[in-house]
């Protein structure tokens, strides 16, 4: 199965006025194609930094990070924001639409680095947004759409690109339980149906049972698989 995700003794550190602060110390993860990853953890285990690091948001302060193939360390600031563009989705837990744009709009944003013209941009935008249930939505704007709908259009913009690797950073945590269940549902077919692989940050271990691996971050450190569920 193919690798895309592998690190080795990952390590990062913060200084902070006068202290150090070890987020992440020795984290050593693979992550195959079409898996589904919940990582858990207590606030400040270093989750979401984790998960920073693997979109190139980030950068490590020691060990190696391969993602798709490349090496997060030896690659420019210009060529993490192509690769980041082209292979990554990135799904916030506070939804990051700009309010002045339409549904259409956000969703269109990042295919404006790519080489599309205007109208195979908003008609790839249209077809992410129908994807995401949002089809009669295009034209709203975000203080016209309920949270889950927020996040729904976080998340057509986040598959617009076609990306090979999903990030979702507490996807369901500004959500009421009814809205994070529709998220919950739309990120499973994504991996099933489209074989997405997908990597979510989340403390709700409701939400961690959508996944076919859970792994746990304390104090930084990764500690051994808990489980693999058979993919139905």
């Amino acid at each position: 199965m193919e690798t895309v995700i592998q690190t080795r003794r990952l390590t990062k550190e913060f200084i902070r006025d006068e202290f150090h602060v070890v987020a992440l110390e020795d984290v050593e993860i693979e992550v195959h194609n079409g898996e589904f990853v919940a990582l858990m953890g207590p606030s400040g285990s270093g989750k979401s930094t984790l998960l920073h690091l693997i979109a190139a948001m980030d950068y490590a302060t020691d060990g190696e990070i391969v993602v798709l193939g490349k090496n997060l360390r030896t690659l420019s600031d210009r060529e993490i924001a192509h690769w980041r563009n082209e292979n990554i989705g990135f799904v916030f837990q506070t939804f990051n639409l700009i309010p002045v744009l339409t549904a259409l709009e956000n969703v269109e944003l990042p295919l404006k680095l790519t080489s599309l013209k205007k109208k195979e941009r908003l008609e790839h935008a249209t077809t992410a947004l129908k994807l995401v249930g949002l089809g009669d939505r295009l034209s709203h704007y975000p203080r016209q759409l309920s949270g889950g709908q927020e996040q729904r259009v976080a998340i057509a913009r986040a598959i617009v690109t076609d990306p090979k690797l999903i990030l979702a950073d507490e996807p369901t945590g500004n959500l009421d339980a009814a809205s994070a269940e529709e998220v919950l549902t739309l990120l499973s077919r994504l991996n099933k149906e489209f074989d997405k692989t997908i990597v979510m940050v989340t403390h709700d271990p409701h939400a961690a049972r959508c996944a076919t691996v859970t792994r746990h971050l304390e104090k930084g450190r990764l500690l051994p698989a808990e489980r693999e569920v058979a993919r139905s």
